[in-house]
């Protein structure tokens, strides 16, 4: 992998904690606080990506939800 970021949008749930999803390979963890999500982010990319094709940087980009629509089928 490049030197490029791998990136996560991180997200606070409504009921308390926080959850990132990366943009790049199906990877999604959650923890109750942001130093807990940094380190459960971190694990989660060591385990996903062999050592060769690691990133060498993470980004995490924090987004807030404004709106929300339900649609009907």
């Amino acid at each position: 992998m490049n030197d490029e970021f791998f990136e996560f949008i991180v997200q606070e749930l409504p009921e308390g904690g926080y959850i990132a999803q990366s943009l790049g390979a199906c990877i999604v963890t959650e923890a109750d606080d942001l130093e807990s999500l940094k380190q459960e982010v971190r694990d989660a990319v060591c385990c996903h990506f062999d050592d060769n094709c690691k990133p060498h940087r993470v980004k995490l980009r924090f987004i807030q939800v404004v709106r929300e629509e339900i649609l009907e089928p």
